[in-house]
């Protein structure tokens, strides 16, 4: 509703009021680079919105944590980890999704990781072993996508709940045999070694990136989030044509600073990133699909209408 002028100037118009508060972005990516260059404060601005940064959290959970508590309303991630809070309560809802990597050239962004010695050659060869995941997260659901896929019962592999930090040591001190590595605990233990079995590229994974954010803030707010949503488009646009620029953003020295082949690697996912896209009613399909995995073998505590967790974004007009 009315112009941005109108907005900024009368907080009861427009988006005045809002605020879009979003965890720290870290040393990489869009967001990163928006934080250090001012580039949301902006543009949010200008429909009379404001963002506050947060704190960085060591897992998902932690960050779904901040949002059920409100200190954080705009959260990005796959599906999968925000499922079991969306089974138990109505306030967030997802706004946009990022579609699937095809391009084989792009580089793998997860995979079963094995020792380079392991007997483990296949999924079947998991029977009567230990697989280090993280708990109903992107992991859990790849390594039960997996096992569905080769027709191996879910209780003849023994899961081991950790978050990424936990997985890297049992996974290095042999205290687990096989890890499903996402993230960038992935490249790390490649670059360690470590031989892959599988990757999620490799399944017919639906477990897609997605943008969610607290109901109140997409109903009453919605301009605000379309704002948010176009600055993060173009900045994946603009990481795609120059991926240096999002890499060691704020620190180009220190653990969080990349280099050699471990920066190559981040710069070769930014060329071949998907751009978010607004989400549709058809796409409750990919969330019905990765729940019905999580269902099927008891990760999900109760049943999700997938329809009634996408928030259609699209303008009024």
């Amino acid at each position: 509703g009315g112009t941005a002028v109108a907005a900024a100037g009368n907080p009861a118009g427009g988006d005045g009021g809002a605020v879009l508060r979003i965890k720290d972005p870290g040393n990489a990516g869009p967001l990163a680079v928006a934080k250090k260059e001012g580039i949301l404060e902006r543009r949010l601005a200008e429909v009379g919105a404001k963002v506050e940064w947060g704190g960085s959290y060591a897992s998902f959970t932690a960050t779904v944590d901040a949002v059920r508590s409100g200190s954080i309303n705009v959260l990005e991630g796959a599906i999968s980890p925000v499922l079991g809070y969306l089974v138990s309560s109505k306030d967030i809802k997802i706004f946009a999704f990022t579609d699937p990597e095809t391009d084989p050239a792009a580089p793998q962004t997860d995979g079963l990781v094995v020792k380079p010695d392991s007997p483990v050659r296949t999924v079947k060869d998991l029977v009567g072993r230990q697989v280090a995941v993280n708990k109903g997260g992107r992991g859990e659901y790849l390594l039960l996508l997996a096992l569905q896929e080769a027709g191996i019962p879910a209780d003849q592999v023994k899961r081991v709940y950790l978050n990424p930090d936990q997985g890297a040591s049992a996974f290095a001190t042999g205290k687990v045999d096989a890890w499903w590595a996402i993230v960038r605990a992935y490249p790390e233990a490649v670059a360690k070694g470590a031989r892959v079995v599988v990757h999620g590229r490799d399944l017919p994974d639906k477990d897609l990136n997605m943008q969610a954010a607290r109901t109140e803030l997409l109903t009453e707010h919605p301009e605000a989030v379309r704002v948010y949503l176009k600055v993060l488009q173009e900045l994946t646009e603009e990481a795609r044509r120059d991926p240096g620029r999002f890499q060691n953003v704020f620190l180009a020295q220190g653990p969080t600073a990349l280099s050699g082949a471990r920066l190559e690697e981040e710069n070769a996912k930014s060329r071949h990133a998907n751009v978010p896209r607004p989400a549709t009613p058809a796409d409750a399909s990919y969330v019905a699909d990765v729940a019905s995995v999580f269902q099927r073998y008891g990760v999900l505590p109760g049943a999700i209408d997938p329809k009634a967790v996408i928030f259609d974004l699209k303008p009024a007009s």
